[in-house]
């Protein structure tokens, strides 16, 4: 068994594992698809923690675990009550005893970074106000299917600056993706998020864009993404979005700016209407549903890399 890791932010991670985690999962979906379905996690059990509601990453969770011959354990919000009913760190020595791993998906990246302090075993962030890196380790492998290659490629993300835009950003500077992003005035990415996404850009060689013009962001882009404009905890805010963020919508005329070929991504779910036309997420540039899937596979070779080394 390896060191104790977790996977709180791809910032603590290399450049070659986060590559290497793709690759891993590109191989046991081949695997998956092929029958080959060796059970590398019996025994193991996942704790999920939601503060949150979720599809795809309970599911994808609990069936990564299932196809990897292990078990997971949904715990909701009012079983647990993090911070409220019990303190994280009472939390996490808790489940320490009781499980292989936790996934946590929360509000306050904080409350992730305290479970990590205390907690014996890994702790896997499945979102948090943040970050979602989870999230963008199925973004690439999606892109590298589609596209053959990852470094030179062009991302443009168009919408809000929130958690996922930050993944993103993150893992495109660090394997060599150009990224792109387009927000309204006041929405963009946190200075400390952009410094740090230049840091890695200087050193995998991306190029970086931050504009506040959707059709500059999205000019020879090999993929285009976006997500909703108001995520979950800015539901008071909602309204004040939808008077600002139409000029940000992903629809045809957009599309047609970018790469005939462009791949249109989309965390989900999906607004449609708002972020995204139905022209656009049906359309046949669309793979937001291979990218869902791929959340899955990911996720297996994440909890392959942490439980067994």
């Amino acid at each position: 068994m390896s060191a104790l890791r977790h996977f709180i932010s791809l910032a603590d991670w290399s450049p070659e594992e986060i590559e290497g985690l793709i690759m891993e999962a590109a191989r046991i979906k081949a695997e998956w698809k092929a029958g080959v379905r060796p059970p590398i996690l019996t025994g193991k059990t996942l704790g999920m923690i939601f503060e949150k509601p979720s599809l795809r990453t309970r599911v994808s969770f609990e069936m990564a675990m299932r196809h990897l011959g292990g078990d997971a354990i949904y715990l909701s919000p009012q079983e647990v009550g993090l911070g409220k009913r019990e303190s994280v760190a009472d939390v996490a020595r808790v489940l320490s005893r009781y499980v292989d791993a936790i996934m946590a998906r929360v509000f306050a990246h904080s409350v992730l970074e305290e479970m990590a302090r205390y907690a014996t075993v890994p702790v896997i962030n499945g979102l948090s106000d943040d970050e979602h890196p989870c999230q963008a380790l199925g973004d690439m492998l999606t892109v590298y299917e589609k596209k053959g290659h990852l470094r030179g490629l062009k991302l443009a993300f168009v919408g809000d600056g929130n958690n996922v835009a930050t993944a993103l950003l993150y893992i495109c500077a660090m394997l060599g993706v150009d990224f792109a992003i387009a927000t309204p005035p006041g929405y963009m990415l946190k200075e400390p998020v952009i410094e740090r996404g230049k840091a890695f850009a200087a050193r995998s060689g991306s190029r970086l864009l931050f504009t506040q013009d959707p059709i500059e962001a999205v000019r020879d882009a090999d993929v285009i993404y976006t997500d909703v404009w108001a995520s979950m905890g800015q539901e008071a805010e909602a309204e004040i979005r939808r008077r600002i963020f139409p000029p940000y919508q992903v629809n045809a005329a957009l599309v047609g700016q970018a790469k005939p070929d462009v791949i249109v991504m989309h965390c989900l779910p999906a607004h449609r209407g708002e972020e995204i036309t139905d022209e656009v997420a049906d359309g046949p540039h669309s793979v937001i549903f291979d990218q869902a899937e791929n959340r899955l596979h990911a996720q297996k070779a994440l909890l392959v890399h942490l439980l067994s080394g």
